[in-house]
């Protein structure tokens, strides 16, 4: 499985809370193929974040059938901003 098509499995984990998913949101740093799992580097938009659980939860299911087992890793730096969003979730939540 390449980068992309773990992108395009993300893309079908949404916050909750901002109805985005969290590669649109920027919360996704780095996604790689490792000899023994699928690694993802991401984030949250805080670090208080309630829904902290259900995201990360949602990363690993959707990865679930692949071939080897997800490892994600939740980093704090760098902090997440709004200016990280893709064009398309900036125009959904009005940020300009």
């Amino acid at each position: 499985m390449d980068n992309e098509n773990v992108l395009d499995l993300l893309r079908e984990v949404y916050d909750p809370e901002l109805g985005i998913n969290i590669v649109d949101l920027g919360l996704v740093y780095e996604v790689r193929e490792d000899p023994d799992q699928i690694y993802v580097r991401m984030t949250l938009t805080t670090p208080g974040c309630p829904m902290h659980d259900t995201i990360v939860s949602g990363v690993k299911w959707v990865l679930r059938e692949q071939a080897k087992p997800p490892e994600v890793d939740l980093v704090w730096e760098p902090q997440w901003s709004p200016a990280m969003m893709s064009e398309e979730a900036k125009e959904r939540l009005g940020y300009y």
